[in-house]
């Protein structure tokens, strides 16, 4: 999928958002943030959705000097990048990888 010659769209910025590093699920029954420590985050920052051609990416910057922290490139919905939270609407559990395709799961 190319994505030369593409412009990059911003499509949303959250100025305030933090991340929780989250055990691996036990079960199928999917994440519950009831089991994340909520009043201890371990990273907070800003997020920025961007667009670049048909792929979306969730990017978790530095709120001063923009300094790229992770991102989620989103393909489609629902997938493996960005999971819902079954006990909240609030919450959801991203799937963030490094530049070289390596993934880790974080909220």
């Amino acid at each position: 999928m190319s994505t030369e010659g593409e412009y990059e769209s911003i499509l949303c910025v959250k100025p305030d958002v933090n991340v929780y590093r989250i055990p691996p699920r036990a079960t199928n029954r999917g994440y519950r943030a009831a089991d994340w420590k909520l009043d201890v985050p371990d990273w907070s920052g800003r997020m920025r959705i961007t667009a670049k051609g048909k792929v979306a990416y969730i990017k978790l910057e530095d709120k001063v000097s923009g300094e790229l922290f992770a991102q989620a490139p989103v393909t489609e919905y629902p997938g493996i990048a960005v999971e819902t939270v079954s006990d909240s609407s609030r919450y959801f559990v991203l799937r963030i990888q490094d530049d070289n395709g390596v993934g880790e799961t974080r909220e």
